[in-house]
């Protein structure tokens, strides 16, 4: 037999052992050149651009835009009048739209194109780089005409893809099929039943069969290569069919072969060694997208070389496919190496691209930094800048794995790419790290900002306390508002310093909270807010620690904030005594003695709880313009008073 070696790659995997392995065992090692031409390790490293490809672009400009922005862009050149060729050529380079398979497809299978943009855009690129329509664009393009009751159109585009061996899909019927039994066009609908039932991609209608149907005959060669060891039987049965052996149909066998790559790269080694087919760029995208597997990687390296070598590329839809199986597969390091063999070739990934595989490296097994680099260092050779956005999304993956103290490698690599985070992302970073308890880290990142000169203002700072007052660690709060400090001054730390207060506080530590309070107003001139230092003192008073908040008042004096009178009249009022009395009143005022009000409210405070013996003894130690001032007379008389009549009602 002609392909005998063939058969050699299926005969383990056989379940039953076949008569002629004997008489092929000779032909293993040529068998194996064959299905592995000779060729560098599968990864070639660095990859070097053939003489066919595009060099890469100078990093000033843009990269090319996603699928989707560039197909509006797209369809936004071709609604406008008609233009010229050049015209037309000079908007596409100036919007940085590339013309490919996937942007043609995408184009015409949204909804929102009008058949008059879509045809063309269809016929400009049809008239200028047919090589990016396949039997899907026409079968898009037959579709929208068919289904906007385009008749004559319709089977002028039919005619044009029986030159092409091109038929008519089911999807692209039923439109035309509903939209022309609508109008009652029913001689069209009888001819377009019977185009359909005999094969719409032969050219010679007379010699068509239903089983020439493109679909139809992929799948009779897909099973006779299925159920058998390669041989000469196989072989004897593929050319009693008898058929064309169109880049369809041989795209279409390869991928019903997908769950058997080695038959698949069988079949694709034999069709063109035996002459009927000679590979295009889309069979080769096919073998690739079957091979991209584990068990097939190496034979998958070697493909995609060999159709590169001969000037053809991977098309975006075959990287897609590729690169999420990787990714699923777990196989992250032939991810990264397919993103820079794409980055090579013509349809380079977009920054989109870029960022999902940054995000599925750092939420693998293992935080991988080498490869994470390595993406970093391809996207800013070809272009592209990677934004804050970008750097928020790759932390949220980050947290959800758990990695936040990775943050610190994951910025370093991305800084080798031209990013530095603003203060958004920082403010971000810093609370994430503090709030996560990741001190060490924490304290990496904001001597990295501060050495950088990349703070721009307290906020991060303020992050990072607010962080570890979140996870109540008030000790780590308590060292980062220093630092705070003594990087940004004093003048920006009221806000910070408030919220430590309310947080001791809220624990039940107004003590530790007021040794900070000292320390950050005695030895750094730091000015805390009114509302601060009042929720020190009171919470000093709950404590007991009057000679703490009476500190305290003198502090707010010396700032020109009114004493928290209110707060020491009620602790008075139940906890002290005369001679607390006495020093609040002395500490009230920078004058010998403070204003009437003030004594006024701690008589009526003693007397109201009814400590009235603390209210004379306090009495007895005031100056006497106070003891002999009418309103103080009369505050006491009354209240005397009012005890008279409360003992009489009782006596009767």
């Amino acid at each position: 037999m002609r392909y005998q070696w063939l058969r050699l790659l299926l005969i383990r995997s056989h379940a039953q052992s076949q008569p002629h392995v004997s008489q092929v065992t000779h032909l293993r090692s040529f068998t194996s050149s064959l299905l592995h031409p000779r060729a560098p390790h599968v990864t070639p490293k660095p990859f070097i651009p053939r003489h066919h490809s595009t060099s890469s672009p100078d990093p000033a400009v843009d990269p090319p835009k996603p699928i989707s922005d560039q197909a509006t862009l797209l369809v936004d050149i071709f609604a406008k009048n008609e233009k010229y060729n050049k015209e037309i050529k000079l908007d596409l380079k100036n919007s940085n739209v590339i013309i490919t398979h996937d942007l043609i497809l995408s184009v015409l299978r949204d909804p929102n194109t009008t058949p008059y943009v879509a045809r063309r855009v269809f016929n400009w690129v049809l008239n200028g780089e047919s090589g990016k329509l396949s039997s899907q664009s026409f079968n898009w393009m037959l579709g929208i005409l068919g289904s906007n009751g385009l008749v004559k159109e319709c089977w002028d585009l039919i005619e044009v893809m029986k030159t092409k061996g091109y038929g008519v899909s089911k999807g692209a019927y039923v439109r035309i099929y509903e939209r022309f039994e609508k109008d009652g066009l029913s001689d069209d609908v009888e001819r377009l039943k019977e185009l359909y039932a005999l094969g719409s991609a032969s050219s010679d209608r007379g010699e068509a069969s239903n089983d020439n149907c493109n679909e139809n005959v992929g799948s009779r060669i897909s099973k006779i290569v299925r159920r058998e060891v390669w041989g000469d039987d196989v072989e004897k049965q593929l050319k009693e069919l008898d058929v064309k052996f169109s880049g369809d149909v041989v795209t279409g066998v390869l991928m019903n072969l997908g769950t058997e790559p080695n038959k698949a790269l069988i079949f694709f080694r034999w069709v063109e060694e035996s002459g009927l087919f000679r590979h295009d760029q889309g069979s080769f995208n096919a073998i690739a997208t079957v091979l991209a597997r584990e068990e097939s990687c190496e034979k998958f390296w070697r493909v995609v070389h060999e159709m590169r070598s001969k000037g053809y590329e991977m098309e975006r839809e075959t990287y897609v496919n590729v690169l999420e199986r990787f990714v699923k597969r777990k196989m992250i390091k032939n991810a990264v190496e397919l993103y820079e063999f794409a980055m090579i070739g013509e349809n380079k990934p977009s920054a989109d691209d870029c960022i999902f595989l940054l995000k599925k490296i750092v939420v693998g097994k293992e935080l991988d930094m080498d490869l994470f680099l390595k993406v970093v260092k391809i996207s800013k050779a070809n272009g592209n800048r990677l934004t804050n956005a970008n750097m928020d999304s790759i932390l949220k993956s980050l947290t959800s794995v758990g990695r936040m103290n990775e943050c610190n490698r994951v910025l370093e690599a991305m800084e080798e790419g031209g990013y530095l985070p603003n203060g958004s992302l920082q403010r971000k970073i810093a609370f994430n790290l503090s709030s996560g308890v990741k001190t060490r880290e924490a304290n990496q990142f904001m001597n990295k900002m501060v050495k950088s000169h990349l703070i721009s203002d307290s906020g991060t700072w303020v992050s990072l306390v607010k962080g570890y007052c979140a996870a109540r660690k008030l000790n780590e709060a308590s060292d980062g508002f220093r630092s705070m400090v003594e990087n940004e001054g004093p003048s920006c730390g009221g806000y910070a310093l408030d919220l430590l207060v309310n947080m001791y506080c809220r624990k039940g530590r107004p003590l530790d909270a007021y040794k900070l309070v000292s320390e950050m107003v005695n030895d750094k001139g730091l000015s805390p807010w009114n509302a601060t230092y009042k929720t020190l003192s009171k919470k000093l008073l709950v404590k007991r620690k009057f000679q703490e908040a009476l500190d305290v008042m003198n502090m707010m004096k010396n700032q020109g904030y009114p004493p928290d009178l209110d707060s020491f009249v009620e602790y008075l009022s139940y906890n002290g005594g005369a001679e607390d009395a006495v020093t609040l009143s002395q500490a009230m005022t920078c004058k010998r003695f403070p204003a009437m009000s003030v004594f006024l409210r701690i008589f009526e405070a003693f007397l109201k709880a009814g400590r009235h013996s603390e209210a004379q003894d306090f009495l007895s130690k005031c100056p006497r313009s106070v003891r002999n001032h009418g309103d103080v007379l009369n505050l006491f008389c009354s209240m005397k008073s009012g005890n008279v009549a409360s003992d009489a009602v009782v006596a009767v």
